[in-house]
């Protein structure tokens, strides 16, 4: 029955379902298969129980909650194949009792047969589906056995490690690296669904590996022409929860946004500007057309926005320097206002609005006067140990060349601070620099963030290596002042 429903369209399946459900001989076949369960052949048992969870049978019924029972109890009969189905099984079905006492039965056959296991499928199989709160110990077997099959693996093996490693939540970067290297090799024809995958495995493990992104990045220019907009979208979005910025292809986007306005829904719109805005991406004669663009588009929305959608996008704009007047002056009504401080995010929005108070003051905005609010303070930012980066940042820059725990007026806090030429091409000794008091020759700029996370994992000269990258700049924007951010 699974056969053949697996092969229709949606539509089709789910009527064909139902006349399968009402059919008088349904019920007849449900009890001889809990009859016959005892005795069937182990692999037929379990097919049979894959094909009814795919089917849709309700999880808590008496049918299928007696062949897990069964199940549980021939569980020392499996073989590899039976692996493969008992993984795929509670891989598909929703976790009660019955299920989670399959799944400690399963993790113990693993562990007892590990290094018996042939097929690469059937270790990735297992790997997906003993969960994330499986012994270290089960996982670092699993680690050791895959890598000991890495010779086998196949593109598709490669591509599904990614998936396979964040649904048992264990990073192993030698097996990441190495499967990386794989997908950057055979990228080309690669479905954008399992791209789009294996970035958000990236994100789940916190693994960063810019080969590998600046490989799919490139990948998504060439063919940028065949995906709709939404997807490259969505893998923008990715980027940026990845702290990764690929300037051909955010300027490619950037320049079909303009193009295509029809594309800015109120939702796209929010999302974009987050990311332009997090990822610093902004430089340009192409720039004041977007976000020209981009505002007159939020415009167009402004008489059926959320307040929270209008702050998010506002706060964005305001971040790269941008003030269109309409959302601004719609946000700062007292309406409007009064509800973001009274929503549940309450702390959420106060927060971006002194974020806003603080773009409209330092920029001279006209409006900013409107902004008389009295907002709730933020506690003040938790401080990381940062010893290394100061580490590093003595051994690139020296002594006198930074400033460590820099704190700003409500609350902000920035880890270190560097003062660099309007070309950001030579760090300035924090004497010379605090000379320079012009307002015409301080300019607000970029914050370059590195994780901590990344940095842990680097030896110092690589370290060394990435914050250069990071601090000198090649695109000359025009800024006096670089600060240098940290984030966890």
């Amino acid at each position: 029955m699974w056969t053949i429903a697996k092969r229709m369209s949606d539509d089709q399946r789910r009527f064909e379902k139902q006349l399968m459900f009402n059919h008088p001989a349904f019920t007849q076949l449900c009890e001889h298969m809990m009859r016959e369960a005892k005795i069937m052949y182990c692999d037929h048992l379990l097919f049979s129980l894959y094909a009814i969870v795919k089917l849709g049978i309700p999880q808590n019924t008496l049918l299928v909650q007696t062949l897990l029972r069964v199940v549980q109890e021939r569980i020392n009969e499996c073989d590899e194949k039976c692996l493969s189905v008992l993984s795929a099984i509670l891989e598909a079905m929703e976790p009660c009792k019955n299920v989670d006492v399959l799944r400690s039965g399963l993790r113990i056959l693993v562990d007892q047969q590990i290094w018996k296991i042939k097929r690469v499928f059937t270790i990735q199989a297992v790997m997906k589906s003993i969960g994330k709160d499986a012994p270290i110990s089960l996982k670092r077997k699993l680690e050791m056995k895959a890598l000991r099959e890495l010779d086998r693996f196949s593109v598709l093996n490669s591509q599904r490690m990614f998936e396979v490693l964040a649904a048992m939540d264990h990073r192993s970067d030698v097996l990441l690296d190495e499967c990386s290297k794989m997908v950057i090799g055979n990228i080309n024809g690669c479905p954008l669904k399992i791209l789009i995958t294996i970035l958000q495995s990236c994100r789940d493990l916190r693994y960063r590996n810019l080969d590998l992104f600046k490989g799919i990045a490139d990948y998504v220019v060439t063919t940028f022409d065949v995906w709709k907009l939404k997807q490259v979208l969505f893998v923008l979005i990715l980027f940026e929860n990845l702290a990764f910025r690929h300037a051909g292809l955010m300027d490619l986007f950037m320049k079909k946004v303009v193009d295509e306005r029809g594309f800015l829904t109120m939702k796209n719109i929010v999302s974009i500007l987050h990311v332009y805005s997090s990822l610093n991406h902004l430089h340009g004669g192409p720039a004041r057309e977007f976000l020209d663009a981009m505002g007159a588009a939020l415009t167009g929305y402004l008489h059926h926005i959320s307040s929270e959608n209008l702050l998010n996008a506002v706060c964005s704009f305001c971040l790269m320097n941008h003030f269109p007047l309409a959302p601004i002056n719609q946000l700062l009504q007292k309406d409007i206002i009064d509800e973001l401080l009274m929503s549940d995010n309450k702390e959420r929005n106060a927060y971006k609005l002194q974020i806003l108070a603080a773009c409209l003051k330092l920029d001279d905005v006209p409006c900013h006067k409107a902004l008389d609010l009295v907002l709730p303070s933020q506690p003040p930012a938790p401080l990381y140990p940062n010893a290394k980066v100061a580490e590093l940042l003595s051994s690139l820059l020296g002594e006198g060349y930074f400033l460590e725990n820099v704190q700003l007026p409500h609350n902000y806090h920035i880890d270190f601070e560097i003062r660099m030429d309007s070309n950001r091409s030579e760090v300035l000794p924090l004497s010379d620099a605090n000379a320079v008091t012009s307002a015409t020759d301080i300019q607000r700029s970029s914050q370059p963030k590195v994780n901590n996370w990344e940095m842990k994992k680097l030896e110092m000269k690589e370290a060394v290596t990435f914050l250069k990258s990071q601090i000198y700049s090649t695109e000359n924007p025009p800024t006096a002042d670089v600060n240098f951010q940290s984030t966890c």
